[in-house]
């Protein structure tokens, strides 16, 4: 390690969601682990986020510190308070406060999502000049915080607390922009700057937050390195490929990581029957559990596919439509699936279970404990996704000795690679095309080599001692960020400013 990247950073994480205070996906997740594995490595990496009606303070020992922070929006002034917790042992989170905006049960979803996160975000910087705590990296998530890096470059561009201050932006899901009018940048006092992209037809009349975020930001980053390519294309760009192609120089992908002390089936209190990787021949236990509880035949000797996800076509449903009744028709498989998401697929899968009711487990609803229980039961794990930034589920069901059947995109294609059976390399089974066909070839790839249990324990072994931590991914962040400071030391070199 350089004495450079050996020094200790200071880091604003600023996330619209973390785990456990509020959740609706992924992001979550990220912004509830990877500032305490950055914390770990001795960096002072301290969490922004809003306080929703959800986020009790008795519940999760919330303490005031602010309640009369002044926040400039819309030509006036937003009073908001600051909360402060702790994320884990080491890292302090705080919340911004306001009742007009933030405390209600939902997260998402309001006519007035704009203003919330504006004022979010404002709140975010107004609160660290209060306390005096510059830090030299402020990491923005998605669409909800993107507007922080354009504020550095424009209205705070002259501000001397924020002059070493670099920004990172991260992109979880493209498809998900925070796309507004006109009223949106007087909201957050930049009209003067006007809209941005006349020349992309689609952005030359709306204000694109997220786009936004690629546009100042010191450096960009995305939850895997395929995706980091992907989205340099009209196909999976989201219309914003011609931006992140003219800073491609400024975008790295970084794979999310699990956080491997709850993950870990040696502990987990939802399963059967505990296991490692020196004991896997006691996960059978584990599917015995789960036949029982989807009231199919207990067998140990039929294979046991398993799937965790929303029910759209995203996720690949629409493949899964095409292949479930001639799988379950001409093979002898059994199948769990857990989920929520479209109507139609609902009404899919409860045909699917009249049909097969000996074959299928089908739960249209999202139960944690049982979640624990299919990656720890199922023999094979399907994620024949569309499209998939990073992914979660291959990884934790590797790390539980299921073994993954996915699609080769985004996270997917960085953490599965194809079995070959003549060399004997590979971690589970893979499909290119996004062809029902191609996913069914690879299912029957996957069930014919499970009946070779020799080689099958091999599979489950090479999964499971992956590394998917946390720890990995935080060492590659601290790069990235010593990466934005040189870029934004050497802009101000440059222009003589801040």
């Amino acid at each position: 390690m350089t004495e450079q990247s050996a020094r200790q950073l200071k880091v604003l994480f600023c996330s619209a969601e973390v785990t456990p205070f509020a959740k609706t996906g992924g992001l979550a997740d990220v912004a509830g682990s990877l500032p305490k594995a950055l914390a770990r490595l001795g960096h002072d990496i301290r969490v922004i986020t809003p306080r929703y009606g959800r986020v009790d303070p008795v519940r999760f020992g919330l303490e005031p510190v602010l309640d009369d922070l002044q926040v400039p929006m819309d030509e006036t002034f937003e009073p908001v308070k600051i909360y402060a917790g702790r994320l884990g042992n080491q890292v302090p989170v705080y919340f911004v406060d306001s009742q007009k905006y933030f405390l209600r049960e939902g997260i998402y979803g309001y006519p007035d999502d704009g203003e919330r996160f504006i004022l979010f975000s404002r709140g975010a910087l107004e609160f660290i000049k209060r306390i005096g705590w510059a830090p030299d990296i402020i990491h923005c998530n998605d669409w909800h915080t993107a507007i922080i890096p354009n504020w550095l470059k424009t209205i705070y561009s002259a501000d001397p607390f924020f002059q070493k201050t670099a920004t990172v932006y991260t992109i979880h899901n493209l498809a998900y922009q925070g796309i507004f009018g006109w009223r949106i940048l007087e909201i957050a006092g930049i009209d003067e700057y006007g809209f941005l992209y006349p020349e992309i037809p689609e952005l030359a009349n709306v204000v694109d937050l997220m786009a936004r975020g690629m546009l100042f930001a010191d450096v960009i980053t995305t939850v895997s390195e395929r995706y980091a390519q992907e989205i340099l294309t009209p196909e999976y760009g989201e219309k914003l490929d011609p931006i992140l192609r003219d800073r491609k120089d400024r975008l790295f992908g970084i794979l999310n990581g699990i956080d491997t002390e709850e993950l870990n089936p040696a502990t987990d209190r939802h399963l059967a029957v505990n296991f490692d990787v020196n004991s896997l021949d006691r996960r059978v236990e584990n599917k015995l559990d789960l036949q029982r509880q989807a009231n199919m035949p207990l067998n140990p000797d039929v294979p046991l596919l398993g799937m965790i996800s929303r029910l759209t076509d995203q996720k690949g449903f629409d493949l899964v439509g095409q292949v479930i009744e001639p799988l379950l028709r001409l093979f002898d498989v059994q199948f769990v699936l857990l989920g929520t998401g479209d109507p139609h697929y609902h009404a899919m899968f409860r045909r699917v279970a009249e049909q097969y009711p000996d074959r299928t487990g089908i739960f249209l609803t999202f139960n944690a404990e049982l979640a624990q229980k299919i990656y720890g039961g199922s023999d094979m794990f399907l994620m024949p996704s569309r499209f998939e930034p990073c992914g979660l589920g291959q990884m934790i069901a590797m790390r539980y000795g299921s073994v993954p059947v996915v699609r080769e995109t985004g996270g997917l294609a960085d953490t599965v690679q194809d079995f070959d059976p003549r060399t004997g390399e590979g971690n589970g089974f893979t499909f290119k095309q996004y062809d029902p066909w191609a996913f069914f070839a690879a299912i029957i790839r996957a069930v014919e080599t499970w009946k070779h249990r020799d080689v099958w324990r091999k599979l489950q072994i090479r999964g499971m001692t992956r590394d998917f931590s946390w720890d990995r991914s935080a060492r590659k962040y601290v790069e990235v960020y010593l990466k934005a400071l040189e870029f934004r030391a050497a802009e101000v070199m440059a222009t003589g400013r801040p």
